[in-house]
């Protein structure tokens, strides 16, 4: 039996329905998929200042401690 146009025309509207559905479910996939990938990288991103932020302070602090040992001095003569 021959559809008829009102059929044709359901099934086309329940079929782009359909195809926008599953769109969204795409792109809310892909938008958190993201989010969850800028957090990692923000995280990251953090470790690395903490790591560069301890090695600086370390090395200042071996500068410093070396700078601080007392100079030698001459022997005066009279």
């Amino acid at each position: 039996m021959a559809q008829t146009k009102a059929q044709r025309s359901a099934t086309a509207k329940k079929a782009a329905a359909t195809r926008k559905r599953n769109a969204a479910k795409s792109s809310a996939k892909d938008a958190r998929s993201a989010a969850r990938s800028t957090g990692r990288s923000v995280a990251d991103a953090a470790k690395a200042v903490s790591s560069t932020a301890k090695s600086a302070a370390e090395s200042v602090a071996k500068r410093a401690g070396a700078s601080s040992g007392k100079r030698k001095t001459k022997a005066r003569k009279n």
